[in-house]
């Protein structure tokens, strides 16, 4: 394999092998599952948001929950705020780019659920924006960002910072987060009913 190839491949590793030996990290994922979960657990949904590459894991994330992660089982609330182009072009053109998320959480939100800000960089204003707008509509924020957290570090009521500065990995590390934000409620959830249905 060209060399340049081989070294991304050892760079993803490297990546996971530095989220498995950094306790706090694991121990601020594992509350943000939980988090998650109780949130579902009380009848609350995911909001999700993000740009460019991030605003794509908020529609894999939402894809995952809504459709099915690991096995079949009743669909869970939950919606990416990046994909409504009606939506994104009125609040672009009335409101401004930095207002795309907060309107839609002002609109959408309710006490109890769960917004998931995505920021490589964790200074997004329009992430930013829409961190604030769930505090005032108590939501709980848990961010995803890179290893600096950024302005969002000290917004978020959990960050999960991702070892990295280069925006390839993090974006790696923060779907593997969601994948295993998915597969934790999915089995809390619902691993006991899919065990009787098939006994």
């Amino acid at each position: 394999m060209d060399p340049f190839l081989l070294s991304q491949i050892v760079e993803s590793r490297d990546l996971k092998q530095a989220l498995l030996a950094d306790e706090s990290s694991l121990d601020t994922i594992q509350q943000a599952c939980d988090l998650a979960l109780s949130c579902y657990q009380s009848g609350g949904k995911l909001l999700i948001a993000g740009n460019g590459g991030s605003a794509a894991d908020a529609q894999h994330i939402a894809g995952e929950l809504v459709s099915r992660f690991f096995f079949d089982r009743p669909s869970l609330p939950a919606i990416a705020l990046t994909t409504d182009s009606s939506i994104l072009t009125a609040i672009g053109n009335d409101y401004g780019y930095e207002q795309l998320f907060s309107r839609q959480i002002e609109g959408n939100g309710r006490p109890g659920d769960l917004f998931l800000a995505i920021s490589t960089s964790g200074n997004s204003p329009n992430i930013i924006q829409g961190i604030r707008a769930a505090q005032k509509g108590a939501i709980r924020v848990v961010g995803l960002t890179g290893e600096s957290g950024g302005e969002m570090a000290a917004l978020c009521d959990l960050c999960i910072k991702i070892p990295s500065r280069v925006t390839p990995r993090i974006q790696e590390g923060h779907i593997l987060v969601g994948h295993l934000l998915c597969a934790h409620i999915e089995q809390a959830l619902f691993a006991d009913s899919r065990a009787s249905h098939k006994s």
